[in-house]
């Protein structure tokens, strides 16, 4: 920005003294000639005005001198970034060369590998084709064992020699497998069977409010069978006043159901109205 540009945009009145002239002219001839203090006060005031416009002049100079620094401040500023900046690339290129190094190092130690893994198959190949030296060794070295048949002997020694086995043998390990069959079975019958069990919940509801809870409670638990066990108890509001008795029992699923205890409670026809399964899971 020019130090011309710089005044453009300054709001500085030059011409002011011309006015200030003509609208002296104006009143002296309106009233008169103006006295010697109103030209000292008209003249303080022109002299203000240009004391203000050089002030004015002189910041946009400091301005333009200001503007000027910073731009040679960011011109020395792009060297040294572009300095910064080779310097990074030249890091890049010697990691790069560095990571080729490297990588043709492992290349070799590769290769190497292969032909030593190769030497190895083909040696192995060939002691599989070829007999192991202890073993041969083994082989010359043991005697030969012989065995004389002598002939004439008695027609009693032929007898003893059993060709093809006796019944005996036979007998024997047909009663070795039957004992351990027995074993088995006596094991596997020894071990107690898994007994299946259901817990239920049962709502047992009463016919009105005036029925006895504590009573309707005994007649259930008093329903009493074999694989049948009576748990927690409790009451819970119907409504208008109506409870219901909700119990849970664990049932042996093979000896008791769930219709044989509905059948057994409802007999109580005094106490009871209706019996419901809630909740039927199995153990």
């Amino acid at each position: 920005m020019s130090g011309l540009q710089c005044l453009a945009s300054e709001k500085v009145w030059f011409d002011k003294h011309r006015y200030d002239e003509a609208e002296r002219r104006l009143y002296e001839g309106a009233n008169g000639p103006a006295t010697q203090q109103q030209q000292d006060t008209d003249a303080n005031a022109i002299l203000q005005d240009i004391a203000k416009s050089r002030k004015n002049i002189q910041q946009s100079l400091n301005g333009v001198k200001t503007a000027l620094q910073q731009a040679k401040g960011r011109q020395q500023k792009r060297p040294h970034r572009n300095s910064s900046s080779n310097a990074g690339d030249q890091e890049l290129v010697s990691r790069m060369k560095s990571l080729e190094l490297e990588n043709q190092t492992l290349h070799k130690v590769v290769v190497e590998m292969k032909a030593a893994l190769q030497r190895l198959e083909s040696r192995v190949a060939v002691l599989e084709k070829s007999p192991a030296p202890a073993a041969v060794q083994c082989a010359k070295t043991a005697p030969v064992r012989q065995v004389k048949v002598e002939n004439g002997g008695d027609e009693d020694d032929d007898d003893d020699i059993d060709l093809f086995g006796s019944d005996d043998d036979d007998e024997e390990a047909e009663r070795l497998k039957q004992e351990r069959l027995d074993a088995y079975a006596a094991k596997k019958a020894k071990k107690p069977a898994l007994i299946a069990k259901s817990s239920i919940l049962l709502d047992v509801k009463p016919w009105d409010d005036e029925t006895d809870m504590a009573k309707l409670e005994e007649c259930v638990r008093s329903v009493q069978m074999d694989g049948l066990l009576w748990g927690a108890s409790k009451l819970l509001p119907v409504g208008y006043g109506i409870k219901k008795l909700q119990i849970s029992c664990v049932v042996e699923d093979d000896k008791v159901g769930t219709d044989i205890l509905e059948e057994e409670i409802t007999k109580f026809e005094d106490f009871v109205q209706s019996v419901d399964v809630a909740a039927f899971n199995k153990i």
